[in-house]
């Protein structure tokens, strides 16, 4: 079931979730009952991350929203008043102007689910290998006891030697003529 979730999440399943025209001519997602009842068990789990007070819906509560919305996807809301009309205009609104999907009101609870943006990471220029950890087994000197196991961090530039000892891997070497003929 997670794994559903899961890949929903990941943006393999975009047929279901794709934008369509409401009524009010507002973009809003579309999740199939499959979808909406998956979303409702991940959410069951969660705990309100935006709490909206007596003020109601201000610029502040729908700018917390939209953050958490860009960092979890899946959040629940809890509205501390007393008017169910109040609550479901607040829920419409927040799923309208967040561009998200309505998934369960119960209460003073709402979940709302939006995909999450997939943030390219930039490369760094220097690209290499880093920490692992190598569990080194030395035979005992005597050869009658049993051998000593030691885990180590390596850095990506070291290797471990055939007798256990930790070397610093050498700068590759290059040549004078290799060199200037990349510099064209």
């Amino acid at each position: 079931m997670w794994s559903v979730a899961s890949r929903l999440r990941s943006g393999d399943h975009l047929q279901a979730i794709t934008p369509s025209l409401s009524e009010q001519g507002i973009f809003m997602l579309k999740l199939t009952p499959a979808e909406r009842s998956v979303f409702r068990a991940e959410a069951h789990a969660l705990n309100p991350v935006v709490m909206i007070g007596e003020a109601g819906l201000t610029a502040g509560v729908l700018k917390e929203i939209d953050l958490s919305l860009n960092s979890h996807g899946l959040i629940k809301i809890r509205v501390f008043g007393d008017d169910r009309e109040a609550r479901i205009e607040m829920y419409e609104t927040i799923c309208s102007k967040m561009d998200a999907a309505p998934i369960q009101h119960i209460g003073k609870l709402l979940v709302v689910y939006r995909p999450q943006k997939e943030a390219e990471k930039e490369r760094t220029g220097t690209s290499g290998r880093g920490m692992r950890e190598v569990t080194i087994v030395k035979p005992s000197p005597s050869g009658t006891k049993r051998p000593s196991v030691t885990k180590v961090m390596v850095k990506g530039n070291e290797r471990v030697t055939q007798g256990g000892n930790i070397k610093r891997a050498k700068p590759r070497q290059s040549s004078a003529k290799k060199s200037s003929l990349g510099s064209r």
